[in-house]
């Protein structure tokens, strides 16, 4: 038996032309494939899907509301190798379109994050802590002895 392992989030979007050119200015990098209603971008260990909101509601079940609700108790995060990138990360979000949610500021356990919002919505935390380290193919990894 393989070990699971997160290989893709997708996330619904309500525009996939607007969605894909905010991610792929965020991620400085243009997307694998965008076609056939749907936008993947491979990222080292995980891809991420960009499909129409509407049409992930109705891939899942006919019982789900596509409509948007409150907050969906999930968050994305992207952490970085040095405390001084996330304000530089959280700015690049908001040039691109997003809008920045809570200020880089130090948090409750010792590291250094806020939060960005893309146009959908979906929340990013971009963090960084003094516990985390980063393998040469970029997976994340804590630190031996924490």
């Amino acid at each position: 038996m393989r070990i699971p392992r997160m290989t893709v989030v997708t996330l619904g979007v309500a525009d996939l032309q607007r969605a894909t050119k905010f991610y792929e200015a965020v991620l400085a990098t243009p997307p694998d494939t965008s076609n056939d209603g749907v936008t993947f971008f491979e990222l080292p260990g995980v891809w991420l899907s960009l499909f129409p909101r509407e049409n992930l509601a109705k891939d899942i079940s006919t019982k789900v509301n596509p409509a948007k609700g409150g907050f969906s108790g999930v968050t994305l995060a992207h952490n970085v190798r040095r405390k001084e990138d996330v304000a530089a990360v959280l700015e690049h979000a908001k040039a691109a379109g997003g809008r920045i949610e809570k200020e880089a500021q130090d948090t409750f356990w010792g590291g250094y994050g806020g939060y960005f919002s893309d146009p959908d919505g979906h929340y990013w935390e971009v963090v960084w802590g003094p516990m985390f380290e980063f393998t040469d193919a970029g997976d994340l990894r804590f630190k031996s002895g924490n």
